[in-house]
């Protein structure tokens, strides 16, 4: 009987290849930081955003992917960075960072304002075909990410969990670690329902998350 959220699967050959030509050789530059949704770039191309609270591999993630090193810069601080950063891919894709999960960590009115922001632009961005949403295999899914996960159902936008620093885990662990999350993913109607396992140090399932983007239409 298979689990509910499994691993996804590793890319055909056809798909690899088409998942490492759209970021290999993708020239990936950042554009702009935006602060309201006035200064949005135009929604003329596939658009998918990432996730996830402070030291969960994002920007290591990001920099993974497009094979660039200092593509995406860390902020160990949350909530420091009330910024949607957007990063052009080709003349096809946009990656977008969505910082600021530690909310607690900045004044109520700055909180406020960073929520309404995101929340506009989850409901209202036509060409967003997929938010990831990092989850650390050392902890699971904590109160922080099921927010993000909560915020991304009401806005009915389709959420893909990416297990981060896997090689940082050892299987017994990791399987625990995997129970906890598919508990928590199975309250989520937003969430869906594969799985996909990386290590940016190792470079795993870097090619199934390419190929994961290069496919969506």
């Amino acid at each position: 009987m298979q689990l509910p959220f499994p691993i996804v699967e590793e890319p055909d050959d056809i798909s690899r290849e088409k998942g490492r030509k759209l970021f290999v050789g993708s020239n990936a530059d950042f554009l702009k930081g935006v602060v309201a949704m006035s200064g949005l770039p135009a929604d003329d191309r596939i658009e998918v955003c990432f996730a996830g609270r402070s030291n969960v591999g994002k920007s290591s993630l990001i920099n993974a992917l497009t094979g660039r090193k200092g593509l995406a810069r860390a902020s160990n601080t949350p909530g420091r960075t009330q910024e949607i950063n957007f990063f052009t891919l080709t003349e096809s894709h946009y990656l977008v960072d969505l910082p600021g999960y530690g909310f607690a960590n900045a004044p109520l009115a700055v909180v406020e304002k960073w929520q309404r922001l995101l929340k506009q632009y989850l409901q209202g961005r036509v060409s967003l075909r997929r938010a990831f949403v990092l989850v650390d295999c050392r902890h699971g899914v904590k109160d922080v990410d099921e927010e993000i996960m909560s915020l991304l159902d009401s806005a009915a936008v389709t959420f893909q969990v990416v297990m981060t620093k896997a090689d940082k885990v050892k299987d017994k662990e990791r399987a625990k670690i995997m129970d906890q999350v598919r508990s928590k993913l199975s309250k989520h109607p937003a969430a869906f329902p594969e799985i996909v396992m990386t290590s940016s140090e190792k470079g795993d399932g870097i090619p199934t998350l390419r190929a994961l983007i290069a496919n969506l239409i």
